[in-house]
């Protein structure tokens, strides 16, 4: 089984902007791209097979198919554990939290949410918000969404390219306007709504909000945005490599690449390849392809080896 490239799945959400369109080259239909799911086996937007021997088939359906070539350490997983998106905040998200795999167990037949974000650039300016300054309590909470004060006790994170965000399921949060990120997830679209600032969707009435959930769900205490066994894995000539984070549900590396870097693969999981800045080629099995800007690859597990030569900047999701 050789590498293949996967066809995101689009969503035009109404904060959505041009970004993906003009800076990381996706081509849709769509007059704005909030968000790119990028690898993706979850109904809400399945990623497609670009090439190879199975070309148009879903993403879920490969992996339902050829389990083995995922990778070891997903065989603990019984569903794909992993969602990879780039993010376009043109205008900002709602304040929201995501349920942890208990709570989503119980009342979503699902998996929870812990995510975390590589801001790929900002606007001058720019913030997202992320926990709560203090110990609040769910009451006093009510009432700051009641009176529209909720910011107030909100931590407020000026950001830039480059910065790394981990976000544990029930971490109060919200994307700024002028943002664009990767986002590395659990594989769940499961997000409740607690504060919308006003706005209406395209039908003229307001986004729906899910209080009661967000509330059992949250974790009101002060966060870190510290992500967990962060550190610098080599560092040469012609390539450095970084791990931004690694948990129960995924691991995710940046490698800024000059030169030539080799992956080893020894069975254990497959490597996903989202490219944010310049271009390689990428050498496996006496074959090569090149990918650029705003292109992905899936490595199957079953490989030794992928070599990248070239210049740019890469983020590797493995588990």
């Amino acid at each position: 089984m050789l590498p293949f490239r996967l066809t995101p799945a689009f969503k035009d959400y109404l904060w959505g902007g041009t970004k993906l369109k003009e800076e990381f080259h996706k081509q849709t239909a769509l007059g704005r791209i909030a968000e790119s799911w990028e690898l993706s086996a979850h109904p809400d937007g399945d990623s497609i097979i670009a090439d190879g021997e199975y070309s148009g088939a879903k993403f879920s359906e490969f992996v339902k198919q050829f389990p083995e070539l995922l990778g070891s350490r997903c065989s603990i997983h019984t569903k794909f554990p992993v969602l990879v998106k780039l993010i376009d905040a043109k205008q900002p998200l709602s304040i929201q939290v995501h349920p942890d795999d208990a709570y989503a167990r119980r009342n979503e037949n699902g998996l929870g949410k812990t995510e975390m974000w590589y801001i790929l650039g900002a606007e001058p300016g720019a913030f997202l918000y992320f926990g709560c300054r203090h110990i609040v309590s769910k009451e006093e909470m009510r009432c700051r969404l009641s009176d529209g004060t909720v910011t107030e006790i909100l931590q407020k994170m000026p950001v830039k390219k480059g910065d790394v965000f981990f976000i544990p399921a029930g971490t109060i949060h919200a994307i700024g306007a002028g943002i664009l990120l990767a986002e590395i997830q659990q594989n769940s679209n499961t997000t409740y709504r607690v504060y919308d600032y006003g706005r209406l969707d395209v039908n003229g009435k307001p986004r729906a909000l899910h209080l009661e959930k967000a509330l059992e769900a949250a974790d009101l205490r002060p966060a870190s945005a510290d992500a967990p066994n962060a550190a610098v894995l080599e560092r040469t000539a012609g390539y450095n490599v970084r791990r931004l984070a690694r948990c129960d549900y995924f691991n995710v590396e940046k490698v800024e690449l000059d030169g030539s870097y080799t992956r080893k693969m020894n069975g254990g999981s497959f490597v996903f390849i989202l490219c944010t800045d310049g271009d390689a080629k990428i050498c496996y099995n006496g074959a090569e392809r090149t990918i650029f800007k705003g292109g992905n690859l899936f490595i199957p597990s079953c490989l030794s080896e992928v070599t990248l030569s070239g210049q740019g900047s890469f983020l590797f999701t493995t588990l």
